[in-house]
């Protein structure tokens, strides 16, 4: 969307008044007795009051009425969306999603919320540790509904048509190669401009935050100067035929209404904001000499469990790059893993399998599940000439790495009608190319 202005920084103290009210912004203090221009002060509060300060989570917004107007909640059907974990028997297989099917305007009006489809997760968001997987498919846009997640953070992932965002906080447009975040708490809705998918991590208990850089220094992976957020704007506006607030709670849905547009803060100051990240901007680090790094390598940002080193969840992603390793097998590994692994394209084709995984589709490979190259791959770059090439040129694949062990959703394993039983015929045609005769060759 044209003329759209951005703050730059990761958890900055950022502060942005509307330009059409300025001085909006109190000066020296947070909770006048009388605020600029008539506004009201609302905290809104991402961490416990007592936290360190480098975890301390809060913003100060001025708006024309506080949210606490509103009518009374009432629980509304949460259609797909759930954080029931045990609505069928547990899968160990490896699993993989043709892309979700996305419904047609002519046939159902569907919006950001009503095409939300949860794929699998683990945890409870009442014990505020846990996790989900979505996916979003729709055609039309929210009008005069917005959504608020109480049970935690959702990093949403465009795959197919950009979104514009309208957060308490100002606007944005996140376009497919381009993520954005919007923290527990806020309020925000989505426009579409045709036929849209996307992927949603979210998680409970924890904000998502850049990575440790430990050796590689001061610089590289998702640097903090890349990241947007939005600028100050407001409506006021009067719906007298009710505005919808939804709300997720305790992992199911409740909406109430009131008479007036939650988008009507003024001015904002604060460390706790949406934002949003364009991939291409991700300064990618990968092996120069010998053998294949791991990939958390390509980590943008992570949500920490209170174990170090271990991740609620990651977001990882496999860009465009060089790949330059001498007599090393360059594809991804064959693996099991203490984690789980979802992973989905938003374009191009991933280089461990070309076949099959395609932009819009996913797979899930669970907590030790096997998984690595298919036969085709494993065949052609063990015997490819080894000079520097381009991997995935044209290419966006990504990672929602967990330590929790996800549950599949009854939706995910039937309902969708896009699990792709046909998977494990990847690993079939490999074979065995042991030689007892072998020896080393001799220098």
């Amino acid at each position: 969307m044209a003329g759209l202005r951005y703050l730059s920084g990761f958890g900055n103290e950022f502060s942005s008044e509307d330009p059409r009210c300025p001085g909006s912004l109190p000066e020296g203090q947070n909770s006048p007795q009388v605020c600029p221009y008539g506004l009201y002060a609302e905290q809104l509060s991402g961490s416990a009051f007592t936290c360190p300060r480098p975890a301390n989570k809060r913003s100060w917004l001025y708006r024309i009425l506080p949210s606490v107007k509103h009518k009374p909640f009432t629980a509304v059907p949460c259609g797909d969306l759930t954080e029931t974990w045990n609505e069928v028997e547990p899968d160990p297989n490896q699993l993989r999603w043709l892309p979700f099917t996305i419904p047609k305007s002519t046939e159902k009006k569907v919006d950001f919320v009503a095409g939300l489809h949860t794929i699998c997760g683990a945890g409870d968001a009442k014990t505020r540790n846990g996790i989900g997987i979505h996916v979003y498919t729709c055609n039309t846009s929210m009008v005069d509904r917005c959504f608020n997640n109480s049970d935690g953070d959702f990093l949403i992932v465009p795959q197919q048509g950009e979104i514009l965002v309208t957060t308490e906080f100002g606007k944005m447009m996140v376009e497919p190669n381009e993520i954005c975040v919007i923290q527990q708490g806020m309020r925000f809705s989505v426009d579409v401009f045709g036929e849209t998918r996307g992927y949603i991590l979210e998680v409970y208990g924890a904000h998502f935050e850049l990575p440790d850089l430990g050796p590689i220094g001061a610089n590289g992976l998702a640097n903090p100067r890349d990241f947007l957020c939005p600028v100050a704007w407001y409506e006021d506006r009067k719906v007298p035929s009710g505005y919808t607030i939804i709300n997720k709670y305790q992992g199911k849905l409740f909406a109430c209404q009131q008479d007036f547009s939650p988008f009507n803060v003024v001015a904002w100051h604060g460390n706790y904001t949406p934002y949003k990240y364009n991939l291409k901007n991700f300064m990618v680090i990968n092996c120069v000499a010998f053998d294949h790094a791991d990939p958390s390598i390509f980590t943008v940002l992570t949500a920490k469990s209170t174990k170090p080193g271990v991740a609620i969840a990651d977001f990882v992603i496999f860009p465009p790059r060089w790949g330059v390793a001498d007599h090393t097998f360059r594809p991804p590994y064959y693996h099991r893993n203490c984690m789980s692994e979802f992973m989905g394209l938003i374009k191009g084709h991933y280089e461990a399998k070309e076949e099959g995984f395609l932009p819009g589709g996913g797979s899930l490979h669970s907590m030790m599940t096997p998984h690595g190259p298919d036969a085709d791959c494993f065949e052609k770059c063990s015997t490819a000439e080894l000079k520097p090439e381009r991997v995935a040129e044209g290419t966006m694949a990504f990672m929602f790495e967990s330590s929790f062990s996800m549950a599949v959703t009854k939706w995910g394993l039937q309902t969708c009608q896009r699990l792709d039983k046909s998977y494990y015929q990847c690993w079939e045609p490999l074979r065995s190319h042991f030689n007892p005769n072998w020896r080393p060759s001799k220098q």
